[in-house]
């Protein structure tokens, strides 16, 4: 597996909407993620959500959300990595890059998202990118957040 391909995030507009909403994950996936439609309306119509497309040699391979809690953590939502595109190290560098481009921001303490505790390949996912589990959860989901190491 190609580690950490060669991504570049975008923000979902006219352009590229169309691509986005056009992703989907392999069907023993589905119960663990939503169609990237439904989080399109969740960033168009609500006030937290911000999405980003995931673009590979011009091509939309993946989405991905992000949004900003009352106590200034970050957190990413909705990644969806089209099934056409899995196993090459994408997920790994959307949550990468976003993740630093999130902590990058001052006054953010945290970065923070959620997922099915039987979700094993979001949790390992998320484990070999330094996020902890809190004991936190977000409906019936489990919490990780990750903190820059102190210099």
């Amino acid at each position: 597996m190609v580690r950490d391909p060669k991504i570049e995030l975008v923000p979902v507009g006219a352009e590229n909407w169309r691509d986005c909403a056009g992703l989907s994950v392999h069907g023993e996936q589905e119960r663990f993620v939503s169609a990237v439609s439904y989080y399109l309306c969740l960033c168009n119509y609500g006030d937290t959500w911000h999405p980003l497309a995931a673009v590979k040699d011009g091509v939309v391979v993946g989405f991905v959300m992000w949004g900003i809690d009352d106590d200034r953590s970050a957190w990413i939502g909705g990644l969806v990595v089209d099934g056409r595109h899995q196993r090459q190290g994408i997920g790994h560098a959307i949550v990468r890059q976003l993740r630093e481009r999130l902590i990058a921001e001052p006054g953010t303490p945290n970065v923070a998202l959620s997922y099915e505790a039987d979700n094993t390949a979001a949790r390992h996912l998320y484990r070999t990118l330094g996020f902890h589990e809190t004991g936190e959860t977000e409906g019936t989901e489990l919490v990780a957040r990750w903190s820059p190491s102190p210099a």
